[in-house]
Parts: C-alpha cells; structure tokens; sequence
C-alpha cells in the first residue's frame, strides 16, 4: 500500500495536479525510508526534448542525401565486382594442373596394391555355376515319366535312385553303391523318399502299396495299403508319411502304428504328382496332373474314416501339372511351385494368405524343386 501511494504522489507531480488524499491505515508500526526504491521506474517526460529525440533519429536520413559522389561510385564499383563474383566461379585453373615427376608414387595407390596383393582389399562374390558335372552315374532302365519321384537325396548323404524295379544307394562319401530292394515280377518302383530322423526310405510302387525300408539292414519293415493306383510322390513330416497316387487322394500313414491310414485328402481330380510338408511340419503343399496346387493344414484324425476335400487354399494359377514344389527354410509362409511344359513358371506363394507373390518364367518346364 506504502508503494501505492509513493507511486501516485509521484504521478500527481508529473501532472501537475496535486490532489489531497485520504490519510490511509498502514499496517505495523514500522515507517518505509523515503529512499527505498518503488517497484517500478515511471519516467519524468518533462525532462525529454522531443525534438532533439526526431533530429537524432532522422540524422542518418540526413547523411545518405548530403553523401559525396565518390562515396557513391565507390558503392556502385563494388556492388557490380560482387555481381561478376556471383556469376562466375571465385576459383577456377586456366591451365591443367602440372603432371606429377616420373619418380613420384602416391601412398595411397601403394598402400592399395599392396593390400590387393596380400588378399586385404574388399571382393566382389559372385556365385560361380559350373557348366559341367563333378559326377556321372549310369542309370539304366530310369522310367522317364515326368510325373514319377525316382530320386531323393537324404541326410545321411546317401542318394537313393530307383532304376525300374531296383533302388540302389549311393553314398557320396565314400562312392559305394549297394541294391536296396529288387521289386517282383512286373512291378517298377515309382517314387522315393528318406525319413527326416533315422536311416528309414519310405517307397512307392506300381502295385499300390508303400513300403517302408530299413537302410542300414537292407531289409523291409513294413508294407502299407490305402491306394487304388500307383504311388507317385511321397513326403514325410516326423513319423507321419503322406503319399500321392494316380487316384487323386493323398494318404496320411502313421507308421508307429498298425492301424496305419490316419487321414484321407481329396482335393484333387487327377494324378497327385508333388508332394511336400513345410519344415515345421504344419502344412503340406499337393500338386497335380489337374494343374492344381492345393494347400493343407496339419489337422488329421486317428481313423481311418476321416476324409476331407476342403483344402486350407486352392490355387489354379498354373497352366500345367504342378510337381516341383519347396518350401523356403527361414520364411515360414513362403511356398513355391513349378508347372509342366505348358506353364514354364515358378511361382512363389503367401501360404498364410493364399496370394501370389511372384511369378517367373522359366522357358522349360519346372520337374523337380
């Protein structure tokens, strides 16, 4: 309040117009000093000159009229210098730079040669595709149907190849061949296909049965109905072995147990003719002479009964039987299929979607993944 006052009184000065106030209660006892500075500084506009405020502030107005010619030139002269600088380069070599002395060598360029010499420089890796084989096998009497499975190659490295009747075993190791199996009468072998643990090849006839071999034994352990035709493709996912035949269904077989035949897939209308479990083993890709590829799901019942034609995705995108099918091994829904000599293409599927992701023309067609 003390400040109030003191400020007002002030006012009242400047103005000109004292007026008499009202005496008003303060509280404490204590006076404020006269010399104490207020809260704010209102200035006294008495004390100003106005107009040598204006001439101040309109001199340099004053100065620019009354400036003296070569002042003037001199400003137009370098205005006209930085206007030639702008347009042209500020750098610039009339004449090519001198060629180094004869006996002059760059550092870098050494240090350069001398890390490509010692093998220390970055390389470009292409990947080589060699236009001759490392490896010739005869193979006599091999059916040439294109929609049969006569070779598989397992993790033991051994190559099983069935030549009419035969499977012989080749071991890539150590070279050695030995006969599996020699098929009775007319019968012919019409696919392949190792077992993913254990040195087990699951086979496929001309008789309509699957048979199951013990490889390191040479000797048969079971043998599996379920077909009414030839067993063209086959595809394990651990101890369940899927088959395909000539009568359009493909058959799930347990072979921990007797009662065998688990499940029965008819989605086709023609020869199953490729046959391939993803490598977790939750969905399985049939292709066939039907130019359809159908994708299924993991689900099958412990009887024999259950059948079911309603594929998780049914794909009609190719123009000829599909038999080379692959899974990709660290994308989970990457799926790709190969067509017959009237497609050509190489098609890469979404399996989670069912979409089409790429398409690629082969020029010949596609047989084996």
């Amino acid at each position: 309040m003390a400040h109030i006052a003191d400020m007002e009184a002030c006012y009242d000065a400047l103005m000109g117009t004292p007026t008499k106030r009202a005496p008003t209660q303060r509280l404490g006892s204590a006076k404020r000093s006269s010399k104490t500075p207020g809260d704010r500084f209102i200035p006294n506009r008495r004390a100003m000159d106005l107009n040598v405020s204006h001439f101040e502030l309109t001199r340099g107005d004053a100065e620019n009229a009354n400036a003296s010619p070569a002042k003037e030139e001199y400003k137009k002269e370098l205005a006209a210098k930085l206007n030639m600088a702008a347009s042209n380069k500020v750098l610039a070599f009339s004449n090519k730079a001198p060629k180094p002395a004869e006996e002059h060598q760059n550092s870098l360029r050494v240090l350069y040669s001398q890390n490509r010499e010692a093998g220390l420089a970055p390389k470009k890796y292409t990947r080589h595709i060699p236009q001759a084989p490392e490896r010739i096998l005869d193979a006599p009497e091999m059916l040439d149907d294109y929609y049969l499975n006569l070779l598989d190659w397992g993790r033991n490295n051994v190559l099983s190849v069935a030549l009419g009747g035969s499977i012989y075993l080749w071991n890539a190791s150590d070279g050695s061949i030995q006969e599996l199996m020699q098929a009775p009468g007319e019968t012919h072998v019409t696919s392949v296909s190792w077992m993913q643990e254990g040195n087990y090849l699951a086979v496929g006839t001309s008789d309509h049965k699957v048979q199951l071999w013990d490889a390191d034994k040479l000797k048969q352990v079971r043998s599996m109905d379920g077909h009414r035709a030839r067993v063209s493709s086959l595809a394990w996912n651990n101890h369940l072995l899927s088959s395909g035949g000539r009568d359009s269904q493909v058959v799930h077989h347990d072979v921990r147990v007797a009662e065998h035949k688990v499940g029965v897939l008819r989605g086709h209308t023609q020869e199953v003719c490729g046959l391939r479990w993803s490598p977790w083993g939750t969905q399985l890709a049939s292709g066939g002479n039907d130019n359809l590829l159908n994708v299924w799901d993991d689900r099958y019942a412990s009887s024999a009964t259950h059948a079911t034609d309603q594929a998780l995705y049914r794909l009609d995108a190719h123009q000829a039987a599909v038999k080379a099918l692959a899974w990709c091994p660290w994308q989970r829904n990457l799926l790709a299929s190969g067509g017959g000599t009237a497609d050509r293409t190489i098609k890469f599927w979404n399996s989670t979607s069912g979409a089409m992701v790429n398409s690629v023309d082969t020029k010949s067609q596609v047989c084996s993944p």
